[in-house]
């Protein structure tokens, strides 16, 4: 075990092992259980996502299905559980790719640094300097609005955000000690990035993961709600809202319902940072006064 290894392992260990608490057990209880129902969707789903079993809108509760139903007289439990599916594995799959970009470019331009670092930042920087929902509704309108489309823009969106994080972290790893050892070694860039660079910057790129699956959430569901996201008539939350919200004029809470799941898994996945955020400036703090 180098030395350097030793801070992030046991920062990481007290941070990953250490009780949740109530309020953090009962986040990742909604967390798991949003991804459970699903992922198992269709066999737990009473009807189909766009099977209409009333010829009514906006039935309240009890009176067709357990949440009543929609705009067009379909089960709004079936489509919210086909919904949690879309919105959920969308946003998973951009998250993904906002990693790997970023953290890829990120590391590269730290190393690297001079003329690659200054070339690539800049690249990096015209994209960051747009709005994000401006930049993802010219590309989502000049390009379509299919699953794929929105998954590279949507991580290709966020992954500006995580290269300039894993771009210092690399930067601040760079000028360590044991770095500048590997280098006089002779360990090429590559070997340096692997062995030394993302294990030491592990720690803040985690708590930055749970943060741009929200983002990415957001996003894909404000893009659903422009028109320009996932299309009917397939079920996503962000889509939900805005075709029923017409329902709020007669106290339908057919609008409300996707919304409440959105805002619950935004508000665990963010409760869920902050407390490994508290955590590790507690275990940080302890440390120096040890």
């Amino acid at each position: 075990m180098t030395l350097h290894e030793q801070p992030v392992q046991a920062s990481t260990k007290s941070g990953m092992l250490s009780p949740l608490g109530l309020s953090g057990t009962i986040a990742v209880g909604v967390l798991i259980s949003f991804l459970v129902v699903g992922l198992a969707a269709p066999l737990i789903a009473p009807h189909g996502y766009s099977e209409v079993i009333s010829d009514m809108s906006f039935l309240p509760v009890g009176e067709a299905g357990l949440l009543g139903t929609d705009y067009l007289g379909r089960d709004l439990l079936s489509r919210l559980l086909y919904g949690a599916r879309t919105t959920l594995l969308l946003a998973l799959a951009a998250t993904a790719i906002a990693f790997v970009f970023g953290v890829l470019g990120g590391a590269a331009a730290g190393i690297l640094g001079g003329r690659w670092d200054m070339a690539m930042s800049r690249i990096n920087d015209v994209f960051f300097g747009f709005p994000q929902i401006m930049l993802a509704l010219i590309v989502v309108s000049a390009v379509g609005t299919s699953y794929t489309v929105l998954i590279v823009t949507v991580g290709f969106i966020e992954g500006t955000r995580v290269y300039r994080i894993a771009r210092a972290l690399a930067q601040n790893i760079m000028t360590m000690e044991f770095v500048q050892i590997s280098i006089a070694r002779g360990e090429n860039m590559g070997w340096i990035l692997w062995n030394e660079i993302l294990p030491n910057a592990a720690v803040p790129l985690s708590t930055d993961l749970g943060l741009r699956f929200t983002y990415s959430i957001l996003l894909l569901s404000a893009l659903s709600f422009l028109g320009l996201g996932v299309q009917p008539p397939a079920a996503d939350w962000g889509v939900m809202v805005r075709e029923n919200l017409t329902g709020l004029h007669f106290g339908a809470a057919a609008a409300l319902m996707p919304a409440l799941a959105i805002f619950s898994v935004t508000l665990s996945v963010n409760h869920l940072v902050d407390l490994r955020l508290s955590r590790m400036q507690r275990d940080i703090s302890e440390e120096l006064l040890s």
